[in-house]
This record gives C-alpha cells, structure tokens and sequence, in this order.
C-alpha cells in the first residue's frame, strides 16, 4: 500500500521529505481539527516500517485532542520498525508536553532538519 500525501487541509499539510512523510500540523488543534487530521494519520502510519515527523512549528494552540493525536501516531509506530519524530519549539506547547509526560514518550526535536537527521526510531532529547 502506497500513501498518497492528503489534500491540503486548513490543519494539516503532507509532504514527503528526506524519505519521511512529515505530517505539519497548523493552526489550532482541537477536536474539529483532530477529526479532520485522524484519517490522514491514520493513513500515513499504516505501513510498519513508517518514517514520520509530526511538525507543530506551525501550531497556536494545542489541547488534549493534539496529545491524543501524538499517542496514537506513537501506538500506530511501536510495534515496527517504523520511526516517529516529533518537532516543537513553542514554549507553551512544550510546557504541555513536558507536565503531560508526553516529552518522556515522545522527544521533541526543535527543527525539521534536526529530526529528519536522526536515525533512531524515537524522538530526540528533551
């Protein structure tokens, strides 16, 4: 099964970068725009040896429909070979991380190019 990258969407943007399909999350996610996201993520970590960078560089609010997003793009990857980055960089976004536990599961990188270098199947250091 071959992922075609989403028509854009006003919260999401899919591309492929680096042999990784970087999911960029815009905007604010909340729940409407987690509905519209949840297939698209769903598609692109349906492979088990899936390559995927969740960018928040573009996010202004996140709740705990993102967080939900975040755990199950980490369940929908753990059990292959597949690799999950994360990128953030907006302090409160981070704050939310770092107090959820989310940051432990789930290292943010705080550049694109610095997850897309790094080879392990987890995310980067706190």
């Amino acid at each position: 099964m071959r992922y075609e990258p989403a028509p854009l969407t006003r919260h999401l943007r899919v591309r492929h970068e680096r042999g990784h399909t970087v999911l960029e999350l815009r905007g604010e996610i909340d729940i409407a725009a987690a509905t519209e996201i949840v297939p698209h993520l769903d598609m692109a970590t349906a492979e088990p040896d899936a390559r995927i960078v969740i960018d928040l560089t573009h996010v202004e609010f996140f709740d705990l429909s993102g967080l939900r997003l975040l755990y199950r793009a980490r369940q929908r990857t753990a059990g292959g070979a597949g690799r999950l980055h994360l990128v953030c960089a907006h302090p409160l976004t981070l704050r939310m991380l770092r107090i959820t536990g989310t940051s432990r599961l789930l290292p943010p990188w705080p550049t694109l190019d610095a997850a897309l270098e790094q080879p392990g199947a987890a995310s980067g250091p706190v």
